[in-house]
């Protein structure tokens, strides 16, 4: 039997020497043509699997099915003993890994070596949610090529709730940093990542009064410093086009005057008011319904008192301690997504 074998980078040797001690037949190949967070295991025991999986710098464990050389002609000719691992009435999709050079590209090899395992089976692919993954991974000038599970690669389902759903709608109203230049670009770059990271429909940034503009320009550029670091990231992770968070600045007593028409909810967060457990099922209701979601983050100090006669809600998120300025953000936001997504459930459980 062989196996590959995946851990973070750099944990590859500690993760081979464990294997070694727990199987004592093992020929083991940690980072395989220099190629790290990986390993290349050959033994005869059949509970290696179980042995591995054992192991915590074990991030996944690949049985290999057919190992061929690393070549397209021989990849797709190994479909002749992977198709009787996919039932007819089962979906798959084929996921290649190619480290090395190589004539053709991954994306090649999931076309060709899925038309043939179509042709074979008359199986239907299903890219988002297969019944079987047929994972390629290619070192060097070889090829290791599993049938795993579909489970194991999804990541979106359909049983799980787009929190998408909430935020695209969600207007964050936060009042900038002030004081020293370096502390205001720091805390505007952990803001801007932040709203960036949850892909809400806008950021405002919103000073209660006169403020010096030099700081405030630094706390901008932190924004956009984290908002581009962040960006970056999502496009390269997430299989769909992510835009950019629009970013503006709003006079913070004119943001409330305008936010307070049509079907918009607004919610400051404040120890002064009510806690999350007293209010989440119309809280739940009224962001489901809501055209926009206005939430309004302090920054040193909170949010003037004064407005909170304004707001829908004043909502205590944790209480008896008070968020740090970078946590705001967050904390607001996975605490509203959690009642949220309590309520649409039920509610997709009632229809």
């Amino acid at each position: 039997m062989k196996f590959i074998v995946k851990t973070q980078r750099g944990m590859e040797s500690v993760a081979a020497n464990y294997i070694r001690e727990s199987i004592s037949d093992a020929t083991v190949w940690a980072s395989p043509m220099g190629y790290s967070g990986l390993i290349i295991v050959e033994t005869d025991d059949e509970s290696a699997s179980d042995k591995i999986l054992r192991i915590p710098e074990v991030e996944r464990l690949i049985p290999v099915v057919v190992e061929v050389p690393g070549e397209l002609e021989k990849i797709v000719e190994s479909a002749e003993k992977l198709a009787p691992l996919i039932g007819e009435g089962e979906t798959f999709a084929v996921k290649t890994k190619r480290r090395g050079k190589h004539g053709f590209t991954s994306m090649d090899v999931n076309r060709e070596l899925g038309a043939r395992i179509r042709e074979l089976t008359n199986a239907d692919v299903n890219l988002s949610w297969p019944d079987r993954v047929v994972q390629v991974e290619i070192i060097g000038d070889r090829a290791y090529i599993s049938v795993l599970p579909g489970e194991e690669f999804r990541k979106f389902t359909p049983d799980k709730i787009d929190a998408r759903k909430l935020f695209r709608k969600v207007t964050l109203v936060q009042m900038p940093y002030w004081g020293d230049y370096k502390a205001c670009r720091s805390f505007g770059e952990k803001i801007g990542r932040a709203a960036q990271a949850f892909e809400v429909k806008e950021l405002i940034i919103a000073p209660k009064e006169k403020m010096d503009a030099f700081e405030l320009a630094e706390f901008i550029k932190g924004v956009r410093v984290g908002q581009e670091s962040r960006h970056q990231i999502q496009r390269e992770a997430y299989p769909w086009k992510v835009e950019k968070v629009p970013v503006s600045v709003w006079d913070l007593y004119q943001v409330v005057r305008d936010k307070r028409r049509g079907k918009r909810l607004l919610i400051i967060t404040d120890p002064k008011g009510p806690t999350l457990a007293e209010v989440k099922d119309r809280l739940a209701k009224d962001m489901f319904y809501a055209k926009e979601v206005v939430i309004f983050v302090g920054s040193r100090e909170g949010i003037p008192r004064g407005l909170f006669r304004f707001a829908d809600y004043v909502v205590d998120l944790a209480p008896y301690m008070t968020f740090a300025t970078e946590h705001g953000i967050p904390a607001a936001l996975v605490s509203l997504w959690e009642v949220y997504e309590e309520y649409a459930r039920k509610r997709e459980e009632r229809t």
